[in-house]
């Protein structure tokens, strides 16, 4: 049996260090180093106030704070790490490309054949290598490769362990997950000996049925596979959202009645500005590419058409808004609460919000923001890397504020892009009272009864209203 004493993390982001964070608190005679290059974010998981933490999750400081500096570790020394390590997670990035073949849809594996080659350069001793980073199937194939062919006598083991993390319920998820899905070689003795060894670890505190065990493929293609079909239900509620306005039948009302179905099921089917994130297009386009690659053109068009819905859900939503003021902001002050992805993360990648600000810059709006826990530079660089503009101008013409009031105030419009809890116990009369007239309330997560907005005189538009 193989009993596992030093765990390494290659990456600190959003999946490495919570899921590290629990291993060790879970699992305190385990040694857990977590190692990124990235010397500001290492600083930050290792800032005396655990507040601070790079991370922001509910529930996250309380378990960083009971287990960092007793067998939980953040370093920049990855070396050290790596060479006393009994198993290596990888959970380093996999963007989109933007080069080359597969450009816009593959997945960019660098950095996961750099942490393959500096682990194959560094180790001593025997591995098991596990993939936490979302990767296209059979990427396991390719880390076998460059690790067994580097002539050192080192033996690896590879396996699969996806994590279906939603980001702002993370923590409760790891404590309690649907399941845990962990693939390897189960048809050799050192194969089945490795899963098992990561099967123990989660056993600590997870149900034995929960933990699912399969081949490496399925596990690398049930991660794509999950998100497709949760990203597949966003788009098609927002699909009957728009349908829904031009018949006047009531989204709410259709998808209370299509939730309720025992085959369906009530999650995923509220209509909003479109679903954003680091997974669910990443993953989608993934998959786009993987059918593609081998052929199949159907299978890639079908999937695809969740993309094309969701963008242009992002598209109409902002076109609302220019129409319903008149065919024109330019120079208008719209206040645009929230920036996240969605509540509780400080996570922007692909947020919705950044679309629609983008939309309505280039319609030459003034744009004020407020969200609770992302920084003002993170909105600024989401909205450079679109390349739109100049950073000037974007500095220019927007403004990030600490309050909703401020944000609200002297507006011609509002547009809640973020469900956060905070939202729905402001002060809307005041709100109103301080806007200018006529107030045009959007609401895209469907956060507050509509009846509360007319009651106090805005004039209100949502999509699928």
């Amino acid at each position: 049996m193989t009993r596992i004493k030093n765990i390494c993390c290659i990456g600190a982001g959003y999946v490495g260090g919570p899921t590290m964070a629990v291993i060790a608190q879970k699992c305190p005679e385990i040694n857990v180093t977590v190692v990124d290059i990235n010397e500001q974010r290492i600083a930050a998981w290792n800032d005396e106030n655990v507040e601070n933490i790079p991370i922001y999750e509910p529930g996250l400081s309380e378990v960083v704070k009971e287990a960092r500096d007793r067998n939980l570790f953040f370093s920049t020394d990855v070396d050290s790490a790596i060479d006393k390590a009994d198993m290596i997670f990888i959970s380093v990035n996999t963007p989109t490309k933007t080069y080359g073949i597969g450009k816009g849809m593959a997945a960019d594996l660098k950095y996961i054949e750099l942490c393959a080659r500096q682990i194959a350069r560094v180790s001593k001793t025997d591995k098991i290598v596990v993939e936490k980073s979302t990767l296209p199937v059979r990427t396991a194939e390719a880390l076998k490769n460059i690790l067994d062919n580097t002539g050192n006598g080192v033996n690896y083991q590879i396996l699969s362990n996806p994590e279906f993390l939603a980001e702002g319920t993370a923590v409760d998820d790891l404590m309690v997950p649907d399941r845990v899905l962990i693939g390897g070689d189960l048809d050799t003795k050192e194969g089945k000996e490795a899963v098992n060894a990561l099967v123990d670890i989660y056993a600590h505190w997870i149900p034995r049925e929960r933990l699912l065990t399969t081949n490496v493929w399925s596990s690398e293609l049930s991660k794509l596979t999950a998100n497709a079909f949760l990203a597949q239900r966003v788009s098609s509620i927002n699909a009957m959202s728009e349908l829904c306005e031009k018949t006047g039948a009531d989204v709410n009302e259709v998808s209370k009645a299509v939730g309720m179905d025992s085959r369906i099921g009530p999650k995923f089917l509220k209509s909003s500005v479109g679903f954003g994130g680091s997974c669910f297009q990443k993953d989608i386009l993934n998959l786009v590419y993987i059918s593609k690659s081998f052929g199949l053109n159907e299978v890639a068009d079908y999937w695809e058409q969740v993309i094309l819905m969701n963008d242009h859900q992002k598209r109409r939503f902002a076109a609302k808004i220019v129409q319903t003021l008149f065919n024109t902001v330019s120079g208008k002050k719209i206040a645009l609460l929230g920036w996240a992805f969605k509540k509780d993360t400080n996570d922007t990648r692909e947020s919705a919000a950044i679309y629609v600000a983008d939309y309505l810059l280039n319609e030459q709006a003034e744009i004020v923001i407020y969200d609770p826990k992302v920084k003002t530079e993170q909105i600024y660089a989401d909205l450079d890397y679109l390349n739109s503009r100049s950073s000037e101008e974007n500095r220019s013409r927007v403004k990030v504020v600490n309050t909703p009031y401020e944000a609200t105030k002297d507006s011609h419009a509002v547009a809640v892009l973020t469900e956060w809890d905070e939202f729905k116990d402001l002060d809307w009369q005041k709100i109103y009272d301080e806007m200018l007239k006529p107030a045009f309330l959007f609401d895209g997560r469907r956060l507050l009864e509509r009846e509360t907005k007319e009651a106090i005189g805005f004039e209100f538009y949502a999509i699928g209203s």
